[in-house]
């Protein structure tokens, strides 16, 4: 790898080697492979995007969240994922409601036909998601979980676009 010296910003960044972008390229495209799959079983068997799920998913499995809780989980823009949470509203998968202990927030919910779509799509988002899986050994999965772990802490550690200072357009000439 090579070493990017002192605070080198995204304008001076070092070109990536030869392994460097091998192993970009190679993740980059296993990923847009298994997102792929992923959204077509999902939209084919529940009606569903990936966001969709994960949002379902979460609520599943953690119960009743704010929307920011929501938002902290999943890498989506809070406008965006409001969006979401009304479509799923609408379809009855979900409910929202004012929290009672802070009037800023908003409480979600996934209800039993949220509940239910899950069960009818989870077998087959395994059978997707064991594409990714199955050529790894025990000792594979421990290693990837660790580097992706190490990378997605590294990455969310970043601070967001929308912190960035917006580049002003000159004035215009008088």
């Amino acid at each position: 790898m090579t070493d990017p010296g002192p605070a080198a910003s995204a304008d001076d960044a070092p070109a990536l080697d030869a392994d460097e972008l091998d192993t970009y390229f190679a993740l980059m495209e296993a990923v847009s492979l298994l997102q792929h799959r992923l959204e077509q079983q999902l939209r084919t068997e529940g009606g569903i995007s990936y966001v969709q799920f994960q949002l379902l998913a979460r609520l599943n499995a953690r119960g009743e969240l704010t929307m920011t809780d929501l938002a902290d989980g999943v890498v989506y823009s809070r406008s965006g994922l409001t969006y979401q949470a009304g479509l799923l509203e609408k379809a009855g998968l979900i409910t929202r409601a004012p929290c009672p202990h802070d009037e800023r927030a908003t409480l979600v919910s996934i209800t039993d036909d949220g509940r239910a779509l899950l069960d009818r799509v989870f077998p087959g988002h395994v059978e997707v998601t064991r594409l990714l899986l199955d050529p790894l050994t025990g000792q594979d999965l421990d290693q990837l979980r660790d580097i992706m772990t190490r990378v997605r802490d590294h990455m969310r550690a970043q601070p967001p676009r929308s912190a960035a200072p917006r580049k002003r357009r000159p004035a215009p000439a008088s």
